[in-house]
């Protein structure tokens, strides 16, 4: 639309007329109305016939405290006050909004400009009628004025891209809350790991005790030529194979940690502050809640951003259809103009002008016919995402829902393994000694002590691993923001000195983001589908 000024009688019949399309353009919304399409949700998950799983519902925005592992609690704070990563997405979210506010601004005039100038003139005195009497050859001018333009929303243009704009701030606030699942995750994944190496270093470093033990006796006996040679190199290459795992061990506690540490924001460091000295591998609860697959569908930033950007979609559809009607627009300027500047101010130095106007491109050759096909095609595509998206978070769910239970299971026989195993090796030592069988029954109860301990010490973590990947999976973690900044206090800080960000980076302005874009073009379903929106400075 375009609203000028001019007189006073023409500034009142401008406003008339601005009030009068104001009036009709809000009845119109080209294009469809978003509906979230239906989702190819499971009524229950496969693996629930364990005692283990409940359906019940359950609250999983602090998953990581089941463990009952307090420097895990300690680092998964410290990486969400920390991580790059995470603090990109928050700033994103800042550009969403702002992207929000460049869509709402259209829906005001959109060419708003004060405009002025001063010409020195000489005029030629050989063109055609430019002698005579009164010929003012020099002459100065001056001009000062007020330009408008305003292009009405009559068919819903500008509330379309507004609906669009909303949806993709939410888009990314969903996408922040991804990053924030998944760097939750990923620490609790990495910290599993170090102390399930921890653990096998241990049992390597026992085994290694055990094996110096035999070793030892059997270097003696061969010295006191109770036995050959053989039983000396046997036992030295057990023992030797068994230390070799240690360095193996120490190099991945190395690598875990810094990736820690990149998690954590930090470059790669020591991180003993921060772990403390080796713990026993996280504990799972002796239940798990997973509720039923719909649940995902609310829980799951990554299901909420498909759909998100499936509504962003959707309008866009209407600002392509709003191309193949004409654009009404009222125009106007109110000036002052003389060759004097000591009479610029007078009244009969007033010019203006105003009135509506309209732009129709009615021949487009398919242009615009073909942009509307490409937002709609592209919003098929967007469903098929959404749904792909959806089946993606139910399978996530039950091959983690498999493998705990599974590695749960395996963890019960293991033990029972390695308990016979421990008894064997003792049995086999006992009997060496008294004769009764030669060392190469020792060898294999050792070397399968040692296999049986770190496959159980290996499960026990495969068992907090597919917790953690199921949690992760459910979509548990997110909730961590509640309350809090998309970027930290020092983050905006640095913004602020760079830019005029006015009061969208404070704490109040940064919570009120999701929550103004909620309540926007799409979610007003009544005839008029207007709401007032305020210009966002």
């Amino acid at each position: 639309m375009n609203v000028t000024g001019g007189s006073s009688c023409s500034a009142w019949k401008v406003v008339a007329a601005a009030g009068a399309a104001l009036s009709l353009a809000g009845c119109m919304m080209v294009g469809p109305d978003y509906v979230r399409p239906p989702a190819p949700a499971a009524e229950q998950w496969m693996e629930t016939g364990d005692a283990t799983i409940s359906r019940e519902h359950a609250d999983y925005s602090g998953w990581w405290t089941l463990f009952g592992d307090p420097t895990l609690t300690s680092l998964v704070e410290t990486a969400y006050r920390q991580n790059p990563s995470l603090q990109a997405a928050g700033a994103r979210v800042l550009s969403a909004e702002a992207n929000r506010g460049i869509a709402i601004g259209t829906l005001f005039p959109q060419l708003q400009e004060a405009a002025g100038g001063y010409s020195y003139n000489t005029a030629s005195t050989n063109r055609a009628n430019q002698r005579g009497s009164g010929f003012d050859r020099t002459f100065s001018d001056v001009n000062i004025g007020f330009n408008a333009g305003w292009e009405l929303d009559f068919w819903g243009r500008f509330r379309r891209g507004i609906e669009s704009a909303d949806a993709q701030l939410l888009a990314s606030v969903a996408a922040y809350d991804d990053a924030l699942v998944s760097l939750v995750g990923e620490v609790a994944l990495n910290y599993i790991t170090l102390r399930t190496l921890e653990e096998r270093l241990a049992v390597a470093h026992t085994n290694v005790e055990i094996q110096q033990s035999s070793y030892n006796i059997v270097s003696e006996k061969y010295r006191g030529g109770a036995v050959s040679k053989l039983d000396e190199e046997q036992a030295a290459s057990l023992l030797e194979d068994t230390r070799s795992l240690i360095p193996g061990f120490e190099a991945s506690i190395r690598q875990t940690q810094n990736n820690l540490c990149l998690l954590l924001g930090l470059p790669p460091s020591d991180l003993h502050d921060l772990l403390g000295d080796p713990r026993p591998i996280p504990s799972a609860p002796p239940q798990v809640a997973v509720g039923i697959p719909a649940d995902l569908l609310r829980r799951r930033p990554d299901i909420q951003r498909a759909e998100r950007l499936l509504a962003a979609q959707s309008a866009l559809i209407g600002v392509a259809k709003t191309d193949l009607l004409p654009r009404l627009s009222l125009l106007g300027t109110v000036s002052v103009a003389s060759k004097d500047f000591a009479n610029l101010f007078d009244g009969d130095s007033i010019e203006a002008f105003g009135g509506p106007s309209f732009r129709w491109a009615i021949l487009n050759y398919g242009r615009i016919t073909n942009n509307v096909r490409v937002q709609d095609a592209e919003y098929q595509a967007l469903i098929s995402d959404y749904e792909n998206t959806v089946l993606r978070a139910q399978s996530e769910v039950e091959s983690a829902l498999a493998g705990f239970l599974g590695a749960r299971r395996q963890v019960d026989l293991l033990a029972r393994s390695v308990d016979a195993a421990r008894n064997a090796v003792t049995i086999a030592d006992l009997q060496y000694r008294e004769g009764a069988v030669d060392y190469t029954r020792v060898i294999n109860t050792q070397q399968f002590l040692l296999t049986e301990q770190d496959k159980l010490v290996s499960t026990r973590g495969t068992v907090a691993l597919d917790l953690t990947t199921l949690y992760r999976a459910l979509g548990g973690g997110w909730e961590l923001r509640a309350g809090k900044d998309f970027v930290p206090p020092e983050t905006a800080k640095q913004m602020r000195e760079r830019t005029n960000w006015g009061g969208r980076l404070s704490s109040e302005g940064q919570q009120k983001t999701p929550v103004s874009a909620a309540v926007g073009t799409e979610s007003d379903r009544g005839w008029w589908r207007w709401r007032w929106w305020s210009p966002q400075w």
